[in-house]
């Protein structure tokens, strides 16, 4: 009989960690060290750790006085923390790194009030802690019969318990979609469990018979069993190599062995041992006469004893001690084996070179402890993380991921497995660049810094990229493109001197013609476009409208004046423009801005009806009166002749620019653009009412007074005078 064991059985590193941190825990006890429930579910490891000091406690109730209190890998709900700490116990908590993601990942999900499905047995602890992180608010269910008796909300978010089968997971999602919810799914199912679950299920399918190691109470090894049951073959679950039958492997040529996450090494290899032992007694038929033929020879001695009258033996006297110092044997063995249950797993034998897939275990400041399924936890150097430099190694890696790493060393001067994580992403990538770079597909990667000359991005592996080559145009502030993912082409690779050169211009210059050429063909006059602008000129701003660069003359930026693009737009500015003009055969596109503004003459009547006094800026002068700005894009004349109720040679005797005056309205004409104003009508207005003389003196014309200069007016005043008068008639 052959006997295949899986290569997977027995501790997965969650249980081992919190195994390993009881046991150092136990080591210099300075206080009670507690357990909230047991530590894992195996009793025989359970046991021997209560024999060295673990006291397992239901709930902490029946906790006094200071003590250390161990949460399991399984965790607990946060009010636990919370009543530990008001104990006054210290926390060594040994939750396992997967269901702490689950449990953050539902803590999230209410943060954002999102109905939460859990997946999983109710009863089991990690999923009641689970539902502790929800705030008692996820709703738990076991499987696709129980989820097509709920209703559910429209939307939800499902997580599972970290020992579930994927197939149940994926039943109870589809319930769920058929119902009408909008489903958000998180696989949360320990990988190692989905891989342990998998190699049983491949293992069950080439044997005879199975058997199951592990705790009854053990969720992860009764999913085991369901599976091994699943194949149509004979199953037996058992706890340790005692529970063994010889008869369920007669006439069996090959038995498979696997073994729950909470199983030492030491009693799968006691099992695996036994059956051995089985195999030998079964298929040794002749070594069995041989020992009925000795048993018939012994018998035949003890009679002729008998005969010669010497005393016998008390065998059952003897027998008793005998049977006591084996099980003290035993016992000894067994607490020697369990000191050693890690080192007595199914260890792996690593080689310089190999690529091997390991779960990360811890991340320290310098250096990162990676489980392979080695005698001990490799190590990964901080240089040999990634392929940039790095200072906060959880900036790359987490307890929990799952990551591919290269042997470096098998075991160094300080007997150390040495590993690379950046070595085997090397190894993984290259291959796919080289494909890239063939096909001339693009590639994408993260910049990681921003050196002289470019960028350093990381593709899988360190790749350069030119300044030059970082945009179509040059581009001065690099460090913004610092953690962000690009896509660019490779234009050279050399493994064998590592080195490889992106252009991300390439990409943009081929998304650019491809825009460009769309935009064109469907650009259409009078159409409202989004655009940015790009640079100013002193005759207007040119304007990216997505692949194509327009022109925006400066006379169509606004309704009124300006001296200069830059009174109206920035470089970098999003606006919405109107095409105003399109040239497809020169690719050339004309845009406004003020068409897309109100255009203040609608409403110059309403605003400002005639006879109306408003206050007005004045903004330049002319020789024939003063212009001034009632708003931005309204501007008004005051002739020469409105300036004052006295004669004005030049505007600037009365007004200057920049000034703010009050104005009477004369008449409005939209159509041309066109507000007569004047301020000698408001003059007239206020000023007091003149006493009637009965005859006008006469005075001789040289004595006239002068409304320029206040002395003596001539002929020629007064014809000057009479003249702007009839010129003032005339405009009006």
């Amino acid at each position: 009989m052959k006997v295949k064991v899986a290569s997977k059985a027995g501790f997965c590193f969650g249980v081992k960690r919190a195994v390993e941190m009881a046991r150092q825990c136990l080591k210099n006890p300075v206080q009670p060290l507690y357990t909230l429930g047991p530590i894992i579910h195996n009793r025989q490891v359970t046991d021997l750790l209560s024999r060295e000091g673990l006291i397992n406690v239901d709930d902490l109730d029946s906790v006094s006085g200071p003590g250390t209190l161990i949460i399991r890998s399984h965790g607990v709900a946060p009010e636990v923390l919370r009543q530990a700490e008001a104990k006054g116990l210290e926390v060594i908590d040994t939750t396992c790194p997967f269901v702490r993601k689950v449990q953050t990942t539902v803590q999230e999900l209410v943060r954002q009030d999102m109905p939460v499905v859990i997946v999983g047995d109710p009863e089991h602890p990690e999923v009641r802690g689970i539902v502790g992180w929800s705030g008692y608010k996820a709703m738990v269910v076991k499987d696709q019969d129980q989820a097509r008796t709920i209703k559910f909300p429209s939307q939800v978010g499902i997580v599972a318990q970290t020992t579930q089968r994927l197939e149940n997971l994926h039943a109870v999602i589809e319930v769920l979609q058929a119902s009408g919810s909008r489903v958000q799914a998180f696989n949360t199912i320990c990988l190692a469990t989905a891989e342990r679950q998998k190699e049983t299920l491949e293992l069950a399918g080439e044997v005879d018979a199975m058997v199951v190691i592990g705790g009854k109470d053990s969720a992860n090894t009764a999913k085991l069993v369901q599976i091994c049951n699943g194949s149509g073959i004979p199953v037996y679950w058992v706890e340790t190599a005692n529970e063994l039958a010889p008869a369920w492997f007669k006439g069996l040529s090959t038995v498979g062995i696997t073994a729950g996450a909470s199983t030492p090494g030491w009693i799968i290899e006691e099992v695996h041992g036994r059956m051995n032992e089985f195999n030998e007694n079964i298929d040794n038929e002749t070594e069995t006469e041989t020992e009925e033929t000795n048993e018939n020879e012994t018998t035949e001695a003890t009679v002729e004893q008998q005969s010669a009258g010497e005393e016998q033996p008390d065998l059952t006297a003897e027998a008793a001690p005998a049977e006591e110092s084996q099980q003290e044997t035993d016992e000894a063995q067994e607490m020697a084996d369990s000191q050693e249950m890690a080192d007595s797993m199914d260890v792996r034998t690593l080689r310089h070179g190999e690529t091997v897939r390991g779960v990360v275990v811890q991340v320290n400041q310098d250096e990162v402890l990676v489980d392979v399924g080695a005698k001990s936890e490799g190590v990964i150097p901080l240089r040999e993380l990634t392929c940039y430099t790095v200072d906060d190694p959880q900036s790359v890696v987490k307890v929990g991921d799952e990551i591919d790493v290269f042997v470096l060393k098998s075991e160094d001067n300080e007997g150390k497995l040495i590993l690379s994580k950046e070595r085997a992403d090397a190894e993984k990538s290259w291959a796919n660049l080289e494909a890239q770079k063939d096909s001339g597909e693009p590639v994408k990667g993260v910049v990681r810094e921003a050196v002289k000359g470019g960028l350093l991005v990381d593709v899988g592996v360190r790749a350069f990229l030119p300044a030059s080559l970082v945009g179509i145009g040059y581009v001065e502030d690099l460090s913004k493109y610092l953690n962000q993912e690009i896509e660019a082409r490779i234009i050279e690779l050399n493994r064998s001197k590592r080195k490889i050169i992106l252009s991300r211009k390439a990409i943009l210059e081929e998304e650019y013609a491809r825009n460009r050429e769309q935009l064109m063909a469907t650009l259409e006059e009078g159409q409202v476009v989004k655009g940015v602008v790009r640079r100013l000129t002193n005759f207007g701003a040119f304007v990216d409208i997505g692949g194509v660069d327009g022109l925006m003359h400066i006379s169509e930026m606004a309704w009124y004046r300006i001296n200069h693009p830059s009174d109206i737009v920035q470089a970098g500015d999003e606006l919405d423009v109107m095409v105003l003009r399109v040239d497809r055969e020169n690719e050339k596109v004309s845009l406004g801005l003020k068409q897309v503004l109100p255009n203040p003459w609608e409403a110059v009547e309403q605003k400002y009806p005639v006879d109306s006094i408003i206050k007005a800026k004045v903004v330049r002068l002319a020789p024939f009166g003063a212009f001034v700005q009632l708003e931005p894009g309204v501007e008004g004349l005051i002739h020469i002749s409105h300036l004052a109720d006295h004669h004005v040679a030049t505007p600037d005797e009365v007004v200057r620019e920049g000034e703010e005056i009050d104005v009477k309205v004369l008449s409005v004409d939209p159509s041309d653009k066109r507000i007569r104003l004047s301020i000698r009508e408001i003059n007239k207005e206020t000023r007091p009412a003149q006493p009637k003389e009965s005859a006008p003196k006469q005075q001789p014309v040289e004595q006239q007074p002068n409304n320029n200069d206040g002395g003596t007016a001539t002929i020629g005043d007064l014809v000057g005078a009479i003249f702007n008068e009839q010129k003032e008639q005339e405009e009006e």
